[in-house]
């Protein structure tokens, strides 16, 4: 329960559902033990009764006894539901706080934990699939709930019927209680080993259902990948693997589950044979009356579903302490990506890198070493270099999406780490390598950085990003719909509307991450065209593999292995025959013409 006391918090927060809920378990239960005392009263006078008709047979006084047992027995009768409709009130009630209280719980859950993970830095990204990201905040949650919700209602429920429906039966009649409550631990703990089966059964179908789900998801996303190799058949002969191994588990588990209520039943079944048996005996003997064989049923009635869900909610209680311990272990991380003094305010644009060196906390690769250099406020600034150069990180620090491991890095004379993230990332506009679109509409996804969508900034965007005209030849043009992940577009077609997604910010400083890699030179001619106007007013950093996309730049640095290698114009690098640039420069002319 160590783990579970994270949720304490939770359950204080909504203690008035709790409190109310735990008044509800004790009058529905008070409710259910008072008619099995009525029965047993009924059951005497009808005894009673019949022997009193006949006493008095052939007599007038036969009729009044038959006229006052009939009395009586509609009292009964109706008492009984009436308290029957009360209970039925109560447990309706019931359910309404402590089962409501678990889903607001539940909700406030999932609300922390996403909001946790949005806080949490690149590298806990890096180190964690999607899928165990998925699974904290939805499967981990509802295991959580059904211990504050179903756990706690049926363990309350437990513990109250015991207290006291076990002493009114001891007082009664000490023999009977004993061998009356005797199946009922042997049926709670055959409960939990048979529930415990089917739960790792379960996980079993859900971990299968997951892998198939992921199969198919990444065979229908990656179809062009599929159709071009003409690997349909092997496709479709690995997803019939992946079925048949569904099937199987889930064949097993209807087998276990087959067993689970023919078990309970027939517990049950001994246990009322038990109660009949013994009890008649007694009677027999005269120490009890038939009523009290009936009072008796109801009680191992009314102990039967709690000593079954005994069972049942010990085994929810451990899987929500597993969950909620994993859920812990990533609340527990905190992001050391956090502002020094929250500065605010807005940005000019003057860019310093002073002896910056980086290494990757998840991976130890060491990207940058004893960097250095400044961009001026309306400069721009092209780092150009080979693959695994570096590069990137440039964009990354300057983001803040990472600290530096040494050095500093400056705007405005101000360390980035003293400026508010969302002043500072607010400022900027970046379009990532890595380009990701969300499955929605091209307005939306190029309104995506603004708080109030402005449909002029949006137009004037994609102009300026040379896909308007692509834009507007789709049949339903800025409501198109992208499909998951920017599907239905070409690479450049993503790569131009990621880029109006971040000039429709207006950003103080504009970051270009090889976004024009998957565009054609006369295409990027006209996209660095219509960004000439736009980096005139802003401090901008375009990092490319490709030559043609940095030689506008007012300065280009060459970045190889990390280290800065080459710092100048295209015209004083193309000068230095033996250099980096010159080689790069060539290398690409040559490809270009073949």
């Amino acid at each position: 329960m160590r783990a579970l006391s994270a949720v304490n918090p939770f359950i204080f927060r909504y203690k008035w559902h709790f409190l109310a809920g735990v008044l509800f378990v004790a009058l529905s239960t008070l409710l259910a033990i008072f008619p099995a005392q009525l029965v047993r009263y009924a059951f005497d006078l009808v005894n009673e009764g019949i022997d009193l008709y006949h006493l008095y047979a052939g007599t007038q006084a036969q009729s009044s006894v038959y006229q006052l047992f009939g009395r009586n027995v509609l009292f009964y009768g109706v008492l009984i539901i009436v308290l029957a409709l009360l209970r039925g009130i109560f447990l309706f009630f019931m359910r309404q706080t402590l089962i409501v209280m678990s889903r607001h719980i539940e909700n406030d859950q999932k609300n922390q934990i996403y909001q946790h993970y949005q806080s949490l830095p690149l590298s806990f990204y890096r180190r964690h699939s999607t899928g165990d990201l998925m699974s904290r905040i939805s499967e981990d949650v509802s295991r959580v709930r059904m211990y504050l919700g179903p756990a706690i209602m049926y363990f309350l429920q437990l513990v109250l019927l015991f207290l006291l429906i076990v002493p009114l039966m001891l007082i009664v009649n000490v023999k009977l209680t004993i061998y009356t409550l005797l199946p009922l631990p042997i049926l709670s703990v055959s409960i939990f080993y048979v529930n415990n089966l089917i739960e790792r059964k379960s996980d079993e179908i859900q971990k299968a259902l997951s892998g198939m789900t992921t199969f198919v998801q990444e065979a229908f996303s990656g179809i062009r990948v599929l159709k071009s190799f003409v690997r349909e058949a092997d496709s479709h002969a690995q997803f019939a693997a992946a079925s048949n191994e569904y099937k199987e588990k889930s064949l097993s588990l209807n087998f276990v589950n087959s067993l689970f209520f023919p078990l309970i039943l027939f517990l049950i079944g001994l246990s009322t044979l038990i109660t009949v048996w013994v009890g008649g005996q007694e009677v027999i003997r005269g120490t009890i009356t038939t009523g009290t064989i009936a009072e008796f049923l109801i009680y191992v009635n009314l102990l039967t579903w709690p000593v079954t869900a005994l069972g049942w909610t010990s085994s929810l209680v451990q899987r929500a302490e597993a969950s909620q311990a994993r859920i812990n272990e990533f609340l527990d991380q905190k992001t050391d990506i956090v502002s020094r003094q929250n500065v605010q305010r807005e940005l000019v644009g003057d860019i310093v890198f002073d002896h910056v060196s980086f290494t990757y906390p998840d991976t130890g690769i060491q990207a940058l070493r004893d960097v250095s250099f400044r961009v001026r406020p309306g400069q721009t600034l092209a780092v150009i270099g080979n693959t695994g150069s570096g590069k990137s990180t440039v964009a990354a620090l300057l983001c803040r999406l990472y600290d530096v491991s040494a050095g500093g890095i400056r705007v405005d004379d101000t360390d980035v780490r003293d400026y508010s993230l969302q002043a500072l990332r607010g400022q900027i506009g970046y379009v990532p390598q890595d380009v990701f679109l969300f499955s929605d509409s091209i307005r939306n996804n190029i309104n995506f950085g603004l708080d109030q969508p402005n449909e002029a900034r949006m137009l004037q965007a994609a102009k300026d990003a040379d896909v308007y005209e692509n834009i507007l030849a789709f049949p339903e043009g800025f409501d198109t719909k992208v499909g998951e992940r920017g599907i239905t577009l070409s690479g450049g077609q993503k790569q131009r509307v990621s880029m109006a997604r971040a000039l429709v910010k207006e950003p103080k400083i504009l970051i270009l991450d090889d976004s024009l890699s998957a565009v054609d030179t006369k295409t990027e001619n006209a996209i660095l065209g219509s960004l000439q106007r736009i980096m005139a007013q802003r401090t901008s950093l375009i990092i490319s593999h490709r030559v043609s996309s940095v030689k506008l730049a007012d300065e280009i640095l060459v970045l190889d292995d990390g280290v800065i290698v080459q710092h100048g114009t295209h015209e004083a690098l193309m000068a230095d025959a033996n250099g980096l640039y010159r080689a790069l420069y060539e290398r690409q002319l040559q490809t270009e013409e073949a």
